[in-house]
């Protein structure tokens, strides 16, 4: 079976495996997680529900301890002032306070006085825990009378299901000696259940409630999640139930998407099975059999001059380029064969005339300690004695003829020494000649190439540190600016980079000598700048030393220019680093406020992805 079939065969495998594997992602993770999304949402609406409840209770528990802490009411529980009531204890008062009920009951549980009012049929409300004097004896919140404690809870009654709170009486300041408990209550009506819903953003009603404590109920139909709450009363007794629905529509968009993506997969797994197989027998497979057939042909042959000649772009196409190429270097390779057997020798021979110009330096040392012997033992300073003293006039006759006899003698002797020097310069000339000839040749076929390094400039600024000489290290205070760090790694020429900061620092040194400053500062700075050609880095040196003349900034980086003295300096520092940073496709210039004021020196360097960056030389 050839590929052609193969790949029919296996992408028609394929397509078959993710339809099986979409239905059963479909069954058994898709619509279970819709179903779970719905749970959780069911769960969260019960306990935005219960927390409502729980807000609406908290909020009669504050009203209940606002007016229990009331001066007028703890007055009130003592002398029994009929006036609090007809002006406290009052329906009106019940309805601003949104209750149905509020009641001072003393220490001993008996009712001082109550206001019970039905609003939805605005009649009294008559409720069951209330038809004696007091608290029913099982009450349970009659041991709180004198514990001060707030409590708030839900009690049945006669009339439904209370929402009570209630508060101890103190003096209005929160001082006792507690003189009974005040209780609000509210009946927990349809409305009531409606307004929490509502408060909660979901469908909400209250059931009855079950014969026995039971943890949260989720029950699921075709068109609703519904969460089921028991909740207890202040005995301590199931009360009542909260059913909260929340409609499945999370499942229906996901019945409806999962149907709708399992018909598209279905049409466009046929669609796309007939689109490939035209097309990978188009663009690969036909292409593919080709180059096969032609590789073969190459292997069984020794013609290496046929060609593919490919015109496609694509990867069979390059493999076919890359493959012509293979071929023409094959090729190629029998004549570099014979090339490399002379390319060896030169090789060696290269090896030779390194060491023979080692050879030719050695005489030429030797020549210039013994010129140097010979000019030092020539009796110059003695004939110029000689012939100082023979200008006067009232020398000696005898001592006259000794000093032209002397003088004689040392010419011939500096006539010997000056012929001895001439063939020693012209026998050195000659071989600084070969030397300089033999070097140009192999500066000439050399080439350099700088590394592109990932660097950061904290560690590059100290590894130039390093090579500066302590005299100028000594005279300078280096500040890094933080920008260095913040400006993180950069591709640059490290090597490079690094002798053009010691030039600088170097120089920076220099000019801080020469303006007599004991020790002065010299801070870097960094940053880099998006243009629309790539990014650059942007390198400024700001000393405080002698500063420059603003007519000299041009020219500070001309060959054989320098602001220094001519003894100590030759104007190549400089314009070796404009060299380096042309070089690499940046440029460095400076600036100065004037004399005295310091100098700034400027650096604008390309980064780039580039591994390699070729030298060039620059005049």
């Amino acid at each position: 079976m050839n590929i052609r079939w193969k790949v029919t065969a296996l992408m028609a495998a394929l397509f078959a495996v993710l339809g099986v594997a979409e239905i059963f992602v479909a069954k058994t993770i898709l619509m279970p997680s819709f179903a779970e999304l719905e749970h959780t949402d069911a769960n969260t609406a019960m306990r935005r529900v219960q927390y409502a409840l729980d807000s609406t209770l908290d909020q009669l528990a504050l009203s209940a301890d606002q007016w229990g802490n009331f001066t007028d009411a703890y007055r009130f529980m003592q002398d029994h002032n009929r006036a609090f009531v007809s002006e406290q204890v009052t329906t009106e008062g019940l309805k601003l306070l949104n209750i149905n009920a509020l009641i001072y009951v003393d220490l001993e549980g008996q009712f001082v006085t109550s206001a019970v009012h039905d609003f939805t049929s605005d009649r009294p409300l008559d409720l069951d825990f209330m038809q004696g004097n007091a608290l029913p004896v099982h009450f349970p919140w009659r041991d709180h009378l004198r514990n001060g404690r707030l409590v708030r809870g839900l009690l049945p009654t006669n009339r439904g299901v209370l929402l009570i709170a209630a508060a101890p009486v103190l003096d209005g300041y929160g001082h006792g000696p507690m003189r009974g408990m005040v209780m609000m209550a509210r009946l927990l009506t349809d409305a009531e259940i409606k307004r929490i819903g509502a408060q909660a953003q979901v469908a909400l009603s209250m059931l009855a409630p079950p014969n026995a404590r039971a943890p949260d109920r989720l029950v699921e139909t075709d068109k609703v999640t519904g969460v089921y709450r028991s909740l207890d009363d202040i005995y301590g007794r199931p009360v009542m139930a909260l059913r909260v629905d929340v409609p499945r529509s999370i499942t229906q968009h996901g019945h409806l998407a999962v149907n709708y993506a399992s018909a598209y997969l279905a049409g466009a797994a046929v669609i796309v099975l007939i689109l490939l197989m035209f097309i990978l027998d188009r663009l690969v497979l036909n292409p593919l059999a080709r180059v096969t057939r032609h590789a073969v042909a190459i292997g069984e042959g020794k013609d290496l001059t046929t060609r593919l000649d490919f015109k496609a772009n694509d990867e069979i196409g390059v493999l076919a380029c890359e493959f012509d190429r293979m071929v023409a270097r094959v090729a190629e390779s029998r004549a570099e064969l014979i090339d490399q057997s002379f390319q060896a020798g030169f090789a060696e021979l290269a090896k030779g005339v390194l060491h023979n110009l080692g050879n030719a330096m050695t005489p030429i040392g030797v020549r210039l300690c013994g010129l140097r012997d010979r000019v030092r033992s020539a009796p110059a300073d003695d004939a110029e004695l000689a012939v100082a003293e023979l200008t006067r006039d009232d020398v000696d006759p005898t001592r006259r003829a000794d000093l032209e006899q002397f003088v004689r003698l040392a010419c011939g002797e500096l006539a010997s020494t000056v012929k001895g020097v001439a063939t020693d310069v012209e026998v050195m000339s000659r071989q600084t000649s070969i030397v300089k000839t033999a070097l140009s040749e192999q500066m000439h076929a050399a080439r350099n190439e700088y590394v592109i390094e990932s660097v950061r400039l904290p560690a590059l600024l100290a590894q130039a540190l390093e090579v500066v000489p302590d005299a100028a290290r000594t005279l300078l205070l280096i500040e890094a600016d933080q920008s260095l760090a913040k400006v993180g790694v950069v591709k640059v020429a490290r090597t490079v980079l690094r002798l053009v900061l010691q030039n600088l620092i170097i120089n920076a040194a220099d000019a801080v000598r020469e303006c007599g400053k004991s020790q002065g500062s010299l801070r870097i700075t960094a940053e880099i700048l998006r243009e629309s050609d790539g990014q650059r880095l942007h390198l400024c040196c700001a000393d405080n030393g002698a500063g420059i003349v603003p007519d000299k900034l041009a020219r500070v980086f001309e060959k054989g220019f320098s602001t220094k003295s001519k003894k100590t300096n030759y104007g190549i520092g400089l314009h070796w680093c404009a060299n380096s940073i042309g070089a690499l496709g940046g440029r460095i210039w400076a600036t100065s406020e004037g004399v005295g004021r310091g100098a700034s020196m400027h650096l604008m360097i390309p980064l780039t992805a580039t591994e390699f960056v070729s030298t060039a030389r620059v005049a």
